[in-house]
């Protein structure tokens, strides 16, 4: 018996969990209904609404027909109750004797006025219809039990015997019985006049009639408020449809204009208020179309330039490089200014190279041709590799860079080359601002991306500069003196190479407390970066406690004091 009541109570469970399961989704959908569909919200409003106004208006109909039916009905019985005492009057005249002599009196006037000829014309000529007649010698004085009567005596309440024993004509509505045979009448009682005792005389129509009355008016006022508001909620979703549909066919038709389909048009029908939309739309579109393309044009003969440009000096350059070597080699017998002038032509013509390199791989980056050559690799070869290779700058800058990685592999598909191509930039911009502080380069992954972070605690960036730093050729102090000598493109094209990589390359500083730019690249190509593996802007203290690798000197230089800082961009 246990067992079984355990694996009912089981059973109720689980169905009350679907049901409130079902609910729940029932309410979601309902939710997003609610909230992505202009057609659902009117439809449902306006049903609500009409279904408020439908019920007010039904109960005040009900209350209405209810009241007429019974105003009737009691006229028509105070009509006959005059013509029953009337009757029994005339039955009840003279001495009407003791005990049971009352009593038969009363049941042959009782039988009287049931007769077959005064029921006929009662039922007949009155809308009251038919009655149970009551005849009673009640008094004030005397309770109840001693009244002697004829009739279902029963049946009348006691409130209304009260005032028909005072002489009172009285009326009340009075539910006798249990059950099946519970019925309802409408009971009028008056005083008969006779010689001898007071008599009272109650009939009691029964309200089965109207009761079916009532309960046709309300099932016809609910079939009819039914029909009403399914009626209501087609018109409306009809109408609002009407509405709705050339408002959604806007929204595709700009839909598909944002992903590119600038010849997309709406279609004008009518000369409505619809109609007047789709016409401002579509010379808004065509209006945008003109602007985008004379943008691309005006693009694409920008990148045509760069990339001309940089192509045709490249002959010359190459003349001037074989120049300039030529004399580099023989400037010791040169006086000692002309050596000086021969060797800073070498080194502007080495950063003018640079310069055509960069905007070379700019007019690629933004023509789109340049495409990730992704292999799985594992990243620390490629962060030393970066470092050694600014290694040299951070000897001459007096600065240390600190190298911070994990004991075991961190693998990634990645295009090993650009990585390492945002490190030494990022490196090299970091050792020419960091006043001979040490650089701090950490690495760091878990199941989703790989991040690195190149820290300095030079002078910083102030408010509102890191989200400038990428620009190209943006430089926050134009007067202040370069150690590298870059050429104003490495970080935009850090930031580009960052991109291909679908990752993020991002920048914090603050005056005194030096800058940090963060690399975060997905493991997978094709991922999403959700959440980096380091934070920014980085915490813990000035120095980390990562490897060392020594650049050239062993201490680190003394902070700057200037008012601000450069962001050079180098490669």
């Amino acid at each position: 018996m246990k067992d079984r009541l355990t694996r009912f109570g089981r059973a109720t469970a689980a169905v009350a969990a679907r049901a409130v399961t079902f609910g729940r989704r029932r309410a979601v959908v309902f939710g997003e209904l609610w909230r992505h569909s202009l057609q659902f919200r009117v439809t449902v409003s306006t049903l609500a609404l009409s279904s408020a106004v439908v019920f007010v208006l039904g109960m005040v109909l009900q209350s209405q027909i209810t009241e007429r039916l019974m105003d009737t009905k009691e006229k028509a019985a105070f009509g006959q109750l005059q013509v029953v005492v009337q009757t029994a009057e005339s039955q009840l005249v003279g001495d009407a004797g003791q005990e049971e002599g009352l009593r038969n009196r009363l049941a042959n006037a009782l039988k009287k006025i049931t007769s077959s000829s005064v029921a006929t014309r009662d039922t007949s000529s009155s809308a009251a219809g038919a009655f149970e007649p009551v005849l009673a010698a009640g008094d004030p004085d005397r309770s109840s039990e001693d009244t002697i009567y004829a009739g279902p005596y029963e049946k009348v309440p006691s409130g209304l015997r009260n005032f028909v024993e005072n002489n009172q004509q009285a009326n009340q509505i009075h539910t006798f019985g249990t059950g099946n045979d519970r019925a309802t009448y409408l009971v009028v009682g008056a005083p008969v006049t006779t010689t001898s005792r007071p008599l009272q005389l109650y009939l009691l129509f029964p309200l089965t009639a109207e009761q079916n009355t009532v309960a046709t008016v309300q099932n016809t006022l609910l079939v009819g408020g039914l029909v009403l508001l399914l009626l209501l909620a087609g018109i409306t979703n009809l109408v609002t449809r009407q509405v709705v549909r050339p408002v959604r066919r806007a929204a595709a038709v700009a839909e598909r204009f944002a992903d590119g389909e600038l010849d997309r048009r709406l279609d004008v029908v009518g000369e409505d208020d619809l109609a007047k939309l789709a016409v401002s739309y579509n010379e808004m579109a065509a209006s945008i179309q003109r602007q985008i393309r004379q943008l691309e044009e005006f693009g694409q003969l920008q990148r045509r330039f760069t990339s001309d440009v940089s192509h045709e000096l490249r002959t010359p350059l190459t003349t001037v490089r074989m120049a300039a070597d030529v004399l580099h080699a023989s400037r010791e017998q040169f006086p000692a200014g002309l050596a000086r002038s021969t060797e800073l032509l070498v080194d502007e013509l080495d950063r003018f190279e640079t310069l055509l390199r960069d905007l070379l791989e700019i007019s690629r980056l933004d023509a789109g041709v340049e495409e990730l050559s992704p292999e799985v690799v594992d990243v620390r070869p490629v962060a030393e590799r970066a470092v050694e290779q600014v290694s040299v700058i951070a000897g001459s800058a007096g600065s240390t860079i600190e190298l911070d990685v994990p004991e075991e592999e961190v693998t990634a598909e990645v295009d090993a080359r650009r990585v390492e191509r945002i490190l030494r930039n990022l490196l090299a911009n970091a050792v020419d601002h960091s006043e001979g502080t040490p650089v701090r380069l950490q690495l760091a992954a878990n199941d989703h991306a790989i991040a690195l972070t190149v820290r300095d605690f030079g002078i910083g960036l102030r408010p509102g500069e890191a989200e400038l730093v990428f620009n190209r050729f943006w430089r926050a102090d134009p007067s202040r003196n370069r150690r590298t000598g870059g050429t104003g493109l490495g970080l935009a094209i850090s930031h580009e190479d960052a991109r291909l990589h679908g990752g993020l390359l991002e920048a914090w500083g603050e005056p005194g407390r030096g800058a940090c730019f963060r690399l975060t690249l997905p493991r997978r190509v094709g991922d999403t970066v959700e959440q980096s593996p380091l934070a920014l802007p980085p915490d813990g203290p000035a120095a980390g406690n990562g490897q060392v690798v020594e650049a050239g000197t062993d201490t680190p230089g003394e902070g700057a004091t200037e008012p601000a800082r450069e962001h050079e961009e180098v490669r």
